[in-house]
């Protein structure tokens, strides 16, 4: 006997009225009416089942902080580093690990079962590690957490970082990153690139920089980044996030940098809610949008995920946790309005971040763990243009959220009824 059927399902690769079957929190059948019984079935009635949500790129340790000390008046990313340093001497252990468990509730209200988190190592006391360590085996039941050493005053810049840094990973943090475009030259952005690639290659880790999210064309540490992943042998481990300075180069440069991202097996992670909100700050009109070039990253054939990045904190008020919000945002950011392209930018938020954080057992193939979302939407378009409702969120075979469908109660004279929402 199985532990859970789920019947009826439709998949994100256009198959329907498929079964899914599971058993030991992993599943063990995908086929059209399964007749095997189990302890507990579902009908979908045709709904969008999904692997779980992914987001490639957050910040757990700053997240749910907004106003501390003060609210970001400029808007810039400037003023939220700036903020942060205010910030980071009055934390506390406690309110950390209560700010990022909260957020981790969010998450898996709406469907996000694995995080890649970046966690300042700037602080001597290595606070907010300890704290994210902490919380990483308190979540662990229901949330992949995979944290990134971020030297968020630059590896060289800031005061003993690289030590911090590498204290940091001896405590158990899974990847090493960086911020080259905030070391204070250009030549130390680069030094700081091969430093931490050499450091990553050194104890068989993976590399996820902050890498020239700023408008300047010439914020160029993404070629670094591609150059030292080749010369290391790192394919297929490096991520280079935000590359917004892409967004600002010349076309000829970009036909050039393109090829060697992709030779260098390097990911791309956009930040599509942060970036349009940071990114042209100092543009009257025209005013760049700042989003790096996903659409071209994806035609070269360079694996881009999208990252949530921020929420409620010293660079960002709004936010919930919810990545269709941000594949919706990413969508029309990149004007991504093809049935294929809006299918890509749902893969950015599930398949391809899975797959540039090496999780394993990821997906809907029998034996991957039975990790699944049900989803209030017929396809994988529906589901980011409603946001779609999160109807039964599975971990390992187990449901751990639920929320009931959409459906509006209409009192519209002469018209009484409902509507469900997938119209």
């Amino acid at each position: 006997m199985l532990d859970l059927i789920l019947r009826h399902c439709t998949l994100p690769d256009g198959q329907s009225d498929q079964d899914i079957g599971i058993l030991g929190g992993r599943i063990v059948a995908v086929q059209p009416a399964l007749s095997t019984p189990a302890a507990q079935e579902i009908n979908v009635a045709g709904q969008l089942v999904s692997p779980p949500f992914v987001d490639a790129h957050f910040h757990m340790d700053s997240t749910l902080s907004y106003g501390q000390p003060r609210i970001n008046q400029s808007g810039t990313l400037l003023e939220g580093i700036a903020l942060w340093g205010e910030l980071k001497p009055t934390l506390t252990q406690d309110a950390l690990v209560d700010r990022a468990m909260a957020y981790c509730d969010w998450a898996v209200a709406k469907g996000l079962l694995a995080i890649r988190s970046h966690v300042d190592v700037c602080d001597p006391k290595l606070l907010a590690v300890e704290a994210l360590l902490h919380v990483r085996e308190r979540v662990k039941p229901y949330l992949d957490l995979q944290l990134v050493a971020f030297p968020q005053d630059g590896v060289l810049r800031g005061h003993n970082a690289l030590v911090q840094l590498k204290r940091a990973l001896d405590m158990g943090v899974d990847v090493v990153g960086g911020i080259p475009h905030f070391e204070r030259t250009m030549q130390d952005g680069a030094e700081s690139v091969r430093i931490l690639c050499e450091l990553a290659a050194e104890r068989g880790l993976r590399v996820d920089m902050h890498c020239d999210e700023t408008d300047d064309p010439m914020s160029r540490h993404i070629e670094t980044l591609a150059y030292h992943a080749q010369r290391l042998g790192m394919q297929g481990r490096v991520a280079g996030s935000h590359l917004t300075s892409m967004h600002s180069m010349d076309n000829y440069y970009v036909s050039k940098l393109l090829p060697l991202i992709k030779e260098a097996g390097v990911a791309a992670i956009a930040n599509p809610l942060i970036n349009i909100t940071l990114q042209g700050r100092h543009d009257t009109y025209p005013k760049r949008r700042g989003m790096t070039r996903v659409p071209e990253l994806l035609a070269q054939g360079i694996d881009v995920a999208f990252g949530h990045d921020c929420v409620m904190d010293p660079w960002y008020g709004m936010g919930s946790g919810d990545m269709l919000e941000v594949a919706h945002m990413g969508l029309h950011v990149a004007q991504m309005t093809s049935q294929a392209a809006m299918r890509q930018c749902f893969a950015a938020v599930t398949t391809t971040p899975a797959k540039i954080l090496g999780l394993t057992g990821y997906g809907l193939d029998v034996g991957c763990n039975a990790d699944l979302l049900v989803l209030q939407a017929r396809n994988p378009v529906e589901a980011i243009r409603l946001r779609a409702t999160r109807l039964h969120v599975i971990r390992q075979g187990r449901i751990v959220a639920q929320t009931p469908p959409s459906v509006a109660a209409l009192t519209l004279p002469g018209r009484p009824g409902s509507v469900d929402f997938l119209c």
